[in-house]
């Protein structure tokens, strides 16, 4: 089993959702003590952008991209890579404003790619990136879970569902910012949220 671990914080150190997503590493690993692990940190290592040169150089033949367009576009072939690569995909994600944070927006919009992650066929659009486990750890300081305020949720399952991946597991600390005694249990909770999705 290969595991890639998304930590989307925009902090580098003391984010809670990779307080999460390293807890369901360790996890997984403890099942699997031979999984190997890539950790793609997006806040030491921001991607950047989807801007106007961007889609430029993504919309120009790989022969006629000018050197620095064929730069960018290797940057988004290394993220590609790193997801095909992958059996098992953990996303640490905390909410920003009700959404998602920039950091994981815009590795969303790297991996996202006609023909390559995804394509649309006479039936309809097909994902490319199939027969992955993908474990989402929800870092959020108020409690949202269910609720309409939930976006992220729903968003990811339609932007992850799109590319293919569609065994989706949701893992909530929730309460983070309603003080140490909430804190403690939200992550005991989402404890027994991970122990279900690994039952």
């Amino acid at each position: 089993m290969h595991i890639l671990q998304i930590n989307a914080s925009a902090r580098v150190e003391g984010a809670q959702s990779t307080r999460l997503a390293d807890t369901i590493v360790e996890r997984l690993r403890a099942r699997d003590p031979q999984a190997t692990l890539d950790v793609r940190d997006l806040a030491a290592n921001p991607h950047p952008v989807l801007d106007e040169p961007a889609l430029q150089a993504l919309f120009t033949a790989p022969a006629e991209r000018s050197p620095e367009q064929a730069a960018r576009v290797a940057l988004d072939d290394a993220l590609i890579a790193e997801v095909q690569a992958a059996d098992v995909l953990v996303l640490g994600v905390p909410m920003y404003n009700f959404g998602v944070s920039a950091q994981l927006k815009n590795w969303i919009d790297a991996i996202a790619r006609a023909q390559v992650t995804f394509r649309y066929t006479e039936n309809g659009p097909e994902g490319l990136l199939k027969g992955k486990k993908v474990y989402v750890a929800l870092a959020r300081g108020g409690k949202y879970r269910g609720t309409p305020a939930d976006t992220q949720v729903p968003y990811l399952q339609t932007v992850l569902g799109f590319l293919g991946m569609t065994d989706l597991h949701f893992i909530y600390a929730e309460g983070l910012a309603m003080g140490p005694d909430a804190a403690e249990r939200a992550f005991a909770e989402a404890q027994v949220d991970l122990e279900a999705a690994l039952a």
